[in-house]
C-alpha cells in the first residue's frame, strides 16, 4: 500500500463534528484512507510527496443528482411551453409506440463521457439521473452494467440503478398533460433493478453501491413505491425520488390521489432515513415537517431550478428544521463549485443576505451528501476516512484570506486541478488516463445532433426542427468544405 503526502496553501479538514481550516497544511493518504490531515507530521513519513501550492486541497464532492446522460435542458432553455416542444410525449407518439432513441453502445459511452464530466469537477461520489423522455420506458440493466464497468475503471465512488416507472406524462392536442400507467412493466424493471443491486453492491472494494430510482412521484403507483421502499430497507439502499418541482406534478398527485406528493410517499411507507428528494421548490411548511419527521433528505439543485425560474424558497428554513441538505447538479455542465454559489445567491434572495454564509452550501456539498447516505467516511478529511480529494488550482485566482469564501465567489469545475478517490490519483492536471476529451466531446455531440433529429417523432404535432426550437438570432449557414 503506498503512501502520498499532499500539501497545499490550504487544507480543509475535519474535528469535532465539522470541517476546520488548516493553512499550510497536509493530507497523508495511506492506502485507500487518510492517515493523517494538519501540521507536517514530524517525523516526516518516507512517502512520496506533492505540493499543490496556492490550492485548496477539499473532501471530494458528493453529487446526490448526478448528470449521466446527453443534458437536453438546453433545449428548453429558450424553447417554451415544454409541451410544446417535444419535453411531454404527445398521445401521437404514444399510440405509434415510444421507442428507445440511442443504441446499447451510445448509452453505454454516455455513461462514460458523464462519470469523466463528474470527476473533472470534483465529483468524487455519484448518484447518476437521466431523463427518461427519450427512452422507451426505463433504463435497462444492460446499460448500467456498463456504467457499473465505466465507474470502476475511471475510478469513481457511485450508488448505481437502473431508473424504473409505473407510469408516464402524455399531452394531448389542446396541450393538456396527464398520466398514463403500465404498473406490470414498472414492477418488472423494479425487480430487474433489485436484482442488479444485489450483483453490484459492493463490487470494485466496495467504491460501486446499490441504489433505487423510482421515477417521477407523480407517475408512480402506490405498488411501486411500497415494494421500493421494502427491499431498499432490506438492503439498505437508498432510494432517491424527485418531487415537489412542479405545478403538473402536484396537480396531478392531487388529481389522482388527494394529498400532496409528500404525503402521498408518506401513506405508502415510502419515506425514511434513506429516501433522498430532489428538489423541493415547491415545499410546503407541511411537507418539510413531514421530511424532518422520517428523516429523509433534500437534495438541492440551485442551478438546473434557477435555469427555470424556480428556486428552493427557504434553504435556511430547511437547515434550521434539522433536515439533512445534500447537494445535486442534474444537468450540464456537473458543476458542483457553480451549484453551490447559485445556492448560496438564490438562499440570499429569498431570505436577506446575512441569512445563510458560505459553508453552508460547502457543508451541503460534502457532508450533507454524506449524511444523506448515512456515511461518515467519506465528504470530510480526517484519520481513517476515505481518501477522496479534491485539488482546487488558486494559482490564477483572486485570493482572499478564507478558501471556502474564495471558492464561492471566484472559481467554478475548471479550477479542478486533481482528484484522488480512494487513495488513487484518478485525475492528474486534469487529465484522466484513457480518455480522449476532444474526442469524447465530439462523439457526445453528434449523438446529440442525432437525438435533436428525432425530437419531430416526440413533439406535439410533429413540427420539422426549425420550428421547435428557434434559434438566439437569424442563423445563416456557411458551407465550411470551401476554401
Amino acid at each position: 500500500m503506498t503512501r502520498t503526502l499532499l500539501t497545499a496553501r490550504w487544507v480543509i479538514g475535519f474535528n469535532r463534528g465539522g470541517h476546520i481550516v488548516h493553512e499550510h497544511g497536509c493530507v497523508l493518504i495511506d492506502g485507500d484512507l487518510v492517515a493523517h490531515v494538519g501540521a507536517m507530521p514530524d517525523p516526516l513519513p518516507d512517502c512520496d510527496r506533492i505540493d499543490y501550492g496556492q490550492a485548496i486541497l477539499s473532501p471530494g464532492f458528493i453529487d446526490l443528482d448526478a448528470l449521466s446522460d446527453l443534458d437536453t435542458t438546453i433545449l428548453g432553455l429558450d424553447n417554451f411551453p415544454g409541451w410544446e416542444k417535444g419535453r411531454v410525449w404527445p398521445d401521437t407518439y404514444v399510440e405509434r409506440g415510444p421507442y428507445e432513441m440511442y443504441s446499447e453502445e451510445e448509452l453505454a459511452f454516455q455513461k462514460r463521457f458523464a462519470f469523466a464530466a463528474l470527476i473533472r469537477n470534483g465529483i468524487t461520489t455519484a448518484l447518476p439521473i437521466a431523463s427518461l423522455f427519450y427512452r422507451e420506458w426505463d433504463e435497462t440493466v444492460a446499460e448500467f452494467d456498463a456504467a457499473a464497468d465505466a465507474a470502476e475503471e475511471l475510478g469513481l465512488r457511485a450508488y448505481l440503478g437502473p431508473a424504473y416507472r409505473t407510469g408516464g406524462q402524455v399531452v394531448d392536442t389542446g396541450g393538456a398533460i396527464r398520466a398514463i400507467y403500465d404498473e406490470p412493466r414498472g414492477l418488472r424493471g423494479l425487480q430487474d433493478a433489485a436484482a442488479f443491486a444485489v450483483r453490484i453492491d459492493g463490487r470494485a472494494k466496495g467504491r460501486l453501491r446499490a441504489m433505487f430510482a423510482p421515477d417521477r412521484i407523480e407517475t408512480c403507483t402506490p405498488t411501486l413505491l411500497s415494494r421500493t421502499a421494502a427491499i431498499a430497507a432490506e438492503m439498505g439502499a437508498p432510494v432517491r425520488q424527485h418531487c415537489l418541482q412542479s405545478d403538473t406534478e402536484l396537480r396531478l398527485v392531487r388529481e389522482q390521489h388527494g394529498v400532496s406528493p409528500i404525503r402521498f410517499m408518506a401513506d405508502n411507507g415510502a419515506l425514511g432515513p434513506n429516501w433522498l428528494l430532489p428538489h423541493g421548490t415547491h415545499a410546503t411548511d407541511r411537507d418539510m415537517s413531514l421530511i424532518r419527521d422520517a428523516g429523509a433528505a433534500l437534495v438541492h439543485c440551485p442551478l438546473v431550478a434557477a435555469r427555470h425560474g424556480g428556486m428552493l424558497r427557504s434553504l435556511p428554513r430547511w437547515l434550521d428544521m434539522g433536515i439533512t441538505v445534500g447537494m445535486g447538479t442534474d444537468t450540464w455542465p456537473p458543476d458542483m463549485v457553480a451549484n453551490m454559489q447559485l445556492g448560496l445567491m438564490t438562499a440570499r434572495i429569498a431570505d436577506g443576505h446575512d441569512a445563510i454564509r458560505s459553508e453552508a452550501l460547502f457543508d451541503a456539498a460534502t457532508l450533507g451528501g454524506a449524511a444523506a447516505l448515512g456515511r461518515d467516511d467519506i465528504g470530510r478529511l480526517a484519520k481513517g476516512t476515505k481518501a477522496d480529494i479534491t485539488v482546487i488550482d488558486l494559482s490564477t485566482t483572486l485570493q482572499t484570506t478564507d478558501p471556502v469564501q474564495t471558492l464561492l465567489a471566484s472559481c467554478s469545475g475548471r479550477d479542478v486541478r486533481d482528484v484522488w478517490i480512494d487513495g488513487r490519483r484518478v485525475m492528474a492536471d486534469r487529465v484522466i488516463p484513457g480518455l480522449d476529451e476532444t474526442a469524447d466531446m465530439m462523439c457526445a455531440q453528434a449523438q446529440f445532433d442525432g437525438v435533436v433529429a428525432k425530437y419531430p417523432d416526440r413533439t406535439l404535432g410533429h413540427p420539422p426542427v426549425s420550428q421547435i426550437f428557434r434559434p438566439s438570432y437569424e442563423r445563416v449557414t456557411h458551407d465550411r468544405h470551401r476554401s
